[in-house]
Protein backbone atom coordinates (compact mmCIF):
# COMPACT_ATOMS: atom_id res chain seq x y z
CA UNK A 1 0.00 0.00 0.00
CA UNK A 2 1.46 3.39 -0.97
CA UNK A 3 2.42 5.46 2.07
CA UNK A 4 1.98 9.18 2.65
CA UNK A 5 5.13 10.34 0.84
CA UNK A 6 4.15 8.40 -2.31
CA UNK A 7 0.72 10.03 -2.24
CA UNK A 8 2.39 13.45 -2.08
CA UNK A 9 4.36 12.55 -5.21
CA UNK A 10 1.16 11.49 -6.95
CA UNK A 11 -0.42 14.82 -6.05
CA UNK A 12 2.55 16.67 -7.51
CA UNK A 13 2.25 14.73 -10.77
CA UNK A 14 -1.41 15.73 -11.32
CA UNK A 15 -1.33 19.20 -9.80
CA UNK A 16 -1.03 20.80 -13.24
CA UNK A 17 -4.75 20.10 -13.72
CA UNK A 18 -5.84 22.40 -10.89
CA UNK A 19 -8.00 25.17 -12.36
CA UNK A 20 -8.87 23.05 -15.40
CA UNK A 21 -12.36 21.97 -16.48
CA UNK A 22 -13.22 18.28 -16.79
CA UNK A 23 -14.18 17.47 -20.39
CA UNK A 24 -14.61 13.70 -20.06
CA UNK A 25 -14.98 11.26 -17.17
CA UNK A 26 -14.87 7.48 -17.50
CA UNK A 27 -13.87 4.27 -15.73
CA UNK A 28 -15.62 1.41 -13.94
CA UNK A 29 -15.85 2.95 -10.45
CA UNK A 30 -19.42 2.75 -9.16
CA UNK A 31 -19.89 6.52 -8.82
CA UNK A 32 -21.79 9.11 -10.85
CA UNK A 33 -18.94 10.23 -13.08
CA UNK A 34 -21.21 12.28 -15.35
CA UNK A 35 -21.68 14.96 -12.68
CA UNK A 36 -17.96 15.80 -12.93
CA UNK A 37 -18.13 16.78 -16.59
CA UNK A 38 -17.97 20.55 -16.93
CA UNK A 39 -16.79 21.08 -13.37
CA UNK A 40 -13.50 22.84 -12.58
CA UNK A 41 -10.92 21.09 -10.41
CA UNK A 42 -10.33 23.68 -7.69
CA UNK A 43 -7.72 21.91 -5.58
CA UNK A 44 -5.98 18.60 -4.92
CA UNK A 45 -5.60 17.72 -1.25
CA UNK A 46 -3.95 14.74 0.38
CA UNK A 47 -4.59 13.20 3.77
CA UNK A 48 -2.34 10.32 4.68
CA UNK A 49 -2.93 7.63 2.06
CA UNK A 50 -5.91 9.38 0.48
CA UNK A 51 -6.19 11.95 -2.29
CA UNK A 52 -9.09 14.38 -2.70
CA UNK A 53 -9.95 16.00 -6.02
CA UNK A 54 -11.93 19.02 -4.85
CA UNK A 55 -14.58 20.67 -7.02
CA UNK A 56 -17.06 23.44 -6.09
CA UNK A 57 -19.70 21.30 -4.40
CA UNK A 58 -18.18 17.84 -4.31
CA UNK A 59 -14.88 16.03 -3.99
CA UNK A 60 -13.60 12.70 -5.30
CA UNK A 61 -11.68 10.59 -2.80
CA UNK A 62 -9.05 8.28 -4.27
CA UNK A 63 -7.59 5.51 -2.10
CA UNK A 64 -5.00 3.34 -3.86
CA UNK A 65 -5.50 0.43 -1.44
CA UNK A 66 -2.78 -2.26 -1.70
CA UNK A 67 -2.11 -2.32 -5.45
CA UNK A 68 -3.53 0.89 -6.86
CA UNK A 69 -1.61 3.21 -9.19
CA UNK A 70 -2.06 6.15 -11.51
CA UNK A 71 -0.77 7.61 -14.74
CA UNK A 72 -0.78 11.06 -16.31
CA UNK A 73 -1.76 12.00 -19.87
CA UNK A 74 -1.85 8.40 -21.08
CA UNK A 75 -3.78 5.28 -20.08
CA UNK A 76 -1.14 2.69 -19.30
CA UNK A 77 -3.29 -0.19 -18.00
CA UNK A 78 -6.29 -2.08 -19.42
CA UNK A 79 -9.87 -0.87 -19.07
CA UNK A 80 -10.71 -3.57 -16.52
CA UNK A 81 -8.27 -1.92 -14.08
CA UNK A 82 -9.31 1.66 -14.85
CA UNK A 83 -11.48 2.96 -12.03
CA UNK A 84 -11.52 6.63 -13.01
CA UNK A 85 -10.19 8.77 -15.82
CA UNK A 86 -10.62 12.54 -15.94
CA UNK A 87 -9.69 14.27 -19.18
CA UNK A 88 -8.92 17.97 -19.55
CA UNK A 89 -8.00 20.15 -22.52
CA UNK A 90 -4.29 19.57 -21.89
CA UNK A 91 -4.20 15.92 -20.81
CA UNK A 92 -5.69 13.67 -18.19
CA UNK A 93 -5.31 11.63 -15.03
CA UNK A 94 -5.97 7.89 -14.76
CA UNK A 95 -6.46 5.84 -11.57
CA UNK A 96 -6.24 2.05 -11.50
CA UNK A 97 -7.27 -0.72 -9.05
CA UNK A 98 -8.26 1.78 -6.39
CA UNK A 99 -11.31 2.84 -4.40
CA UNK A 100 -13.21 5.88 -5.64
CA UNK A 101 -15.85 7.67 -3.59
CA UNK A 102 -17.73 10.96 -3.85
CA UNK A 103 -17.74 13.08 -0.68
CA UNK A 104 -19.14 16.48 0.23
CA UNK A 105 -17.69 19.56 1.91
CA UNK A 106 -18.98 18.45 5.30
CA UNK A 107 -16.93 15.27 4.99
CA UNK A 108 -13.81 17.30 4.20
CA UNK A 109 -14.46 19.62 7.13
CA UNK A 110 -14.55 16.65 9.52
CA UNK A 111 -11.08 15.42 8.57
CA UNK A 112 -8.38 15.99 11.20
CA UNK A 113 -5.84 17.49 8.81
CA UNK A 114 -3.39 17.96 11.70
CA UNK A 115 -2.92 14.18 11.85
CA UNK A 116 -1.34 14.05 8.38
CA UNK A 117 2.35 13.26 8.85
CA UNK A 118 3.28 15.12 5.63
CA UNK A 119 1.15 18.23 6.20
CA UNK A 120 2.31 21.70 7.22
CA UNK A 121 -0.64 21.55 9.65
CA UNK A 122 0.71 18.43 11.38
CA UNK A 123 0.49 18.78 15.16
CA UNK A 124 3.05 16.87 17.31
CA UNK A 125 1.21 18.03 20.43
CA UNK A 126 -2.04 16.46 19.25
CA UNK A 127 -0.20 13.23 18.39
CA UNK A 128 1.30 13.16 21.89
CA UNK A 129 -2.14 13.58 23.45
CA UNK A 130 -3.56 10.73 21.38
CA UNK A 131 -0.67 8.42 22.31
CA UNK A 132 -1.15 9.12 26.03
CA UNK A 133 -4.80 8.11 25.75
CA UNK A 134 -3.81 4.59 24.61
CA UNK A 135 -1.31 3.27 27.20
CA UNK A 136 -2.10 -0.40 26.40
CA UNK A 137 -1.59 0.01 22.65
CA UNK A 138 1.48 -1.53 21.02
CA UNK A 139 3.72 1.04 19.40
CA UNK A 140 3.50 -0.82 16.07
CA UNK A 141 -0.28 -0.38 16.12
CA UNK A 142 0.02 3.28 17.08
CA UNK A 143 2.26 4.06 14.13
CA UNK A 144 -0.13 2.32 11.73
CA UNK A 145 -3.22 4.00 13.21
CA UNK A 146 -4.30 6.51 10.56
CA UNK A 147 -6.11 8.62 13.16
CA UNK A 148 -2.78 9.18 14.92
CA UNK A 149 -0.09 9.02 12.21
CA UNK A 150 -2.02 9.48 8.98
CA UNK A 151 0.20 8.42 6.08
CA UNK A 152 2.50 6.09 7.99
CA UNK A 153 2.69 2.58 6.54
CA UNK A 154 4.66 -0.56 7.22
CA UNK A 155 7.95 0.65 5.76
CA UNK A 156 7.95 3.83 7.82
CA UNK A 157 6.86 1.87 10.90
CA UNK A 158 9.78 -0.57 10.71
CA UNK A 159 12.39 2.05 9.89
CA UNK A 160 11.26 4.51 12.58
CA UNK A 161 11.27 1.84 15.30
CA UNK A 162 14.76 0.77 14.27
CA UNK A 163 15.98 4.38 14.31
CA UNK A 164 14.77 4.95 17.87
CA UNK A 165 15.68 1.48 19.17
CA UNK A 166 12.25 0.22 20.19
CA UNK A 167 10.71 -3.19 19.53
CA UNK A 168 7.31 -3.10 17.79
CA UNK A 169 5.40 -4.89 20.56
CA UNK A 170 6.37 -2.30 23.18
CA UNK A 171 3.41 -0.74 24.98
CA UNK A 172 2.95 3.02 24.75
CA UNK A 173 2.27 3.33 28.49
CA UNK A 174 5.55 1.61 29.35
CA UNK A 175 7.77 3.69 27.09
CA UNK A 176 9.77 6.55 28.68
CA UNK A 177 8.54 10.04 27.79
CA UNK A 178 11.85 10.67 26.01
CA UNK A 179 11.23 7.70 23.71
CA UNK A 180 7.70 8.83 22.95
CA UNK A 181 9.05 12.22 21.86
CA UNK A 182 11.62 10.46 19.67
CA UNK A 183 8.85 8.37 18.14
CA UNK A 184 6.85 11.43 17.16
CA UNK A 185 9.88 13.30 15.85
CA UNK A 186 11.29 10.44 13.81
CA UNK A 187 7.94 9.48 12.30
CA UNK A 188 7.91 12.94 10.76
CA UNK A 189 11.62 12.99 9.90
CA UNK A 190 11.64 9.59 8.25
CA UNK A 191 8.54 10.40 6.21
CA UNK A 192 10.35 13.32 4.60
CA UNK A 193 13.51 11.24 4.14
CA UNK A 194 11.25 8.68 2.42
CA UNK A 195 9.92 11.43 0.13
CA UNK A 196 13.44 12.58 -0.80
CA UNK A 197 14.70 9.05 -1.47
CA UNK A 198 11.56 8.17 -3.43
CA UNK A 199 12.16 11.17 -5.68
CA UNK A 200 15.73 10.01 -6.19
CA UNK A 201 14.66 6.38 -6.80
CA UNK A 202 16.93 5.27 -3.95
CA UNK A 203 14.42 4.41 -1.20
CA UNK A 204 15.25 0.70 -0.87
CA UNK A 205 18.97 1.44 -0.68
CA UNK A 206 18.36 3.29 2.58
CA UNK A 207 16.34 0.60 4.35
CA UNK A 208 18.03 -0.50 7.56
CA UNK A 209 15.44 -2.97 8.87
CA UNK A 210 12.48 -3.34 6.53
CA UNK A 211 12.77 -6.71 4.71
CA UNK A 212 16.38 -7.04 5.90
CA UNK A 213 17.83 -10.21 7.42
CA UNK A 214 20.66 -8.89 9.60
CA UNK A 215 21.04 -5.89 11.89
CA UNK A 216 23.34 -3.23 10.40
CA UNK A 217 24.52 -2.34 13.92
CA UNK A 218 25.38 -5.67 15.57
CA UNK A 219 25.12 -8.13 12.71
CA UNK A 220 22.60 -10.28 14.55
CA UNK A 221 19.77 -11.91 12.61
CA UNK A 222 16.70 -9.68 12.54
CA UNK A 223 13.40 -11.02 13.81
CA UNK A 224 10.65 -11.21 11.19
CA UNK A 225 7.24 -11.40 12.86
CA UNK A 226 3.63 -10.40 12.36
CA UNK A 227 2.91 -7.96 15.16
CA UNK A 228 0.03 -5.95 16.56
CA UNK A 229 -3.68 -6.16 15.95
CA UNK A 230 -3.15 -5.74 12.22
CA UNK A 231 -0.64 -8.62 12.06
CA UNK A 232 1.63 -6.64 9.76
CA UNK A 233 5.21 -7.68 9.10
CA UNK A 234 7.78 -6.31 11.50
CA UNK A 235 11.56 -6.57 11.18
CA UNK A 236 13.55 -5.76 14.31
CA UNK A 237 16.68 -6.51 16.31
CA UNK A 238 16.27 -7.98 19.79
CA UNK A 239 19.65 -6.54 20.81
CA UNK A 240 19.50 -2.99 19.49
CA UNK A 241 15.76 -2.42 19.93
CA UNK A 242 14.37 -2.51 23.47
CA UNK A 243 11.07 -4.07 24.48
CA UNK A 244 8.95 -1.99 26.90
CA UNK A 245 6.21 -4.07 28.53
Amino acid sequence: MPEGPSIVLMKESIQKFEGRKVLEASGNAKVDKEILIGKTLKEIKTFGKQTYLVFDDIAVRIHLLMFGSHSVDEQTKPDRQLRLALLFSDGGMYFYTCHVKMVDQEFLDDIDWEADIMSDLWSPAKVSKKLKSHPEMMVCDALMDQDIFSGVGNIIKNEVLFRIGIQPESLLGKMPAKKTKELIKEARNYSFDFLKWKRDFTLKKHWLAHTKKTCPICGQKLIKKQTGLGKRRSFYCETDQKLYQ
